[in-house]
């Protein structure tokens, strides 16, 4: 069980061939290499933020790969590691935004209030980036953006980066609201990540929609 209102809003899904095969191929990589994150984790964004409750998503693209940094929630290292430079970013970002120094490299306290962090590719073989690309996981989460654009409730999407962007045609019910930008890697923050203060421009949006604001 997921969570209550995701398990009806995907029990139909999780029926079909693709997610059947998908289930195989991440069951065998988990039992032959090492894998992130912890099995037990891989659906943490849904678990976290049920499908009434998001108010905010910000779209990765898949875990990171390093030692024990991921835990299921997109840009989120579990307690204890090293922030790895995005997420250092975006706490830059944070301060320059909002004026909040953020010292918790886990964001589980942003996913209790509605902010959904979901990955496109939810898994992923350790030090391989993208190695569980294109096995199914995108047709799932593109079902799960699909299924909040539906949504009579609003929701602020936050995408960061071309891959995230991307993502933009299934949201088409202007009722949503889009920020878009840069990403916050060290490769591309200074090319628009930097100044484009996605959270508060995300609270204000919240406040229009009729909803608290995030406190970040």
């Amino acid at each position: 069980m997921i969570n209550k209102k995701w398990d009806l809003v995907l029990k139909d899904e999780i029926k079909k061939d693709y997610f059947k095969k998908l289930g195989v191929f991440v069951k065998t990589e988990y039992k032959t290499k090492k894998c992130f994150p912890a099995y037990s984790n891989i659906f943490n964004a849904l678990r976290y933020t049920d499908y009434d409750e998001v108010k905010v998503v910000i779209l990765g693209q898949d875990p990171y790969h390093g030692l024990n940094e991921a835990h299921g929630l997109s840009f989120s290292v579990q307690k204890g590691v090293n922030r790895p430079p995005s997420l250092n970013n975006i706490f830059k970002e944070l301060y320059n935004d909002l004026g909040i120094k953020r010292q918790n490299n886990d964001l589980t306290d942003w996913a209790k209030q509605g902010v959904l962090l979901l990955n496109s590719v939810l898994t992923v073989e350790m030090d391989h980036p993208l190695s569980h690309k294109d096995k199914g996981w995108e047709v799932f989460t593109d079902y799960i953006i699909k299924c909040l654009n539906e949504r009579e409730k609003s929701v602020v999407f936050i995408l960061w980066g071309n891959y995230a962007r991307s993502k933009k045609t299934l949201i088409t019910n202007n009722r949503h609201m889009i920020i878009e930008s840069a990403h916050p890697s060290p490769l591309s923050a200074s090319r628009g990540f930097f100044g484009s203060k996605p959270f508060s421009k995300t609270n204000e949006c919240l406040k229009k929609f009729g909803f608290k604001p995030i406190e970040w």
